[in-house]
């Protein structure tokens, strides 16, 4: 009962706190010496000391030995991208495999809700404003002109009719001529 979250007193918190941020500076200390070590076992193993001669020969031999040198660590570094480009595709490949896997996401139905504008304004704005909105009232009152025209093409009545009365020559003149 006494290893409760929270009994721990502000000091105790401080002491533990610089505790562990000394331990870590040590460890961090130790990292980075244990790296330059490192470096310097590399460089003594990969680069010898340079020994400078005076002959132009030895100076020609040097050089080829360095080239040979630079074009072994170009062939490391370029199969080691290749190898790094290989596995992050795969990494690619093996996500895609994963959302395949778990399926494609299905919408759930959306049920249809009636809301008049008023109820909608309110669950948009909540409730601190209170808005009405009739927009019935907003709408332009439209009055219906009806033409003659417009009459007179909807009335058409029986087509017989118009065929015989336009039928011969005295239909096609009065279709030039208009009704008199």
């Amino acid at each position: 009962m006494a290893d409760k979250k929270g009994n721990v007193s502000s000091s105790r918190k401080h002491t533990l706190k610089s505790c562990m941020l000394a331990l870590a500076k040590d460890w961090l200390e130790a990292e980075a010496l244990e790296k330059v070590k490192e470096r310097e076992r590399y460089m003594a193993e990969n680069c010898p000391p340079l020994e400078m001669s005076h002959s132009k020969e030895d100076l020609m031999e040097l050089c080829k030995k360095m080239y040979d040198k630079i074009n072994v660590i170009d062939e490391e570094r370029y199969n080691l991208e290749y190898k790094v480009i290989m596995v992050c595709n795969e990494v690619l490949d093996l996500n895609i495999k994963i959302v395949d896997l778990r399926g494609k996401f299905k919408k759930p139905a959306l049920k249809k809700v009636r809301m008049s504008a008023d109820a909608m304004l309110q669950a948009l704005l909540g409730s601190k404003h209170k808005v009405t909105m009739d927009l019935r009232s907003n709408l332009k009152q439209v009055k219906k002109d009806e033409k003659k025209e417009d009459k007179e093409l909807r009335d058409v009545g029986d087509w017989r009719k118009n065929i015989d009365d336009k039928a011969g020559m005295d239909g096609r003149k009065k279709m030039f001529q208009g009704d008199n």
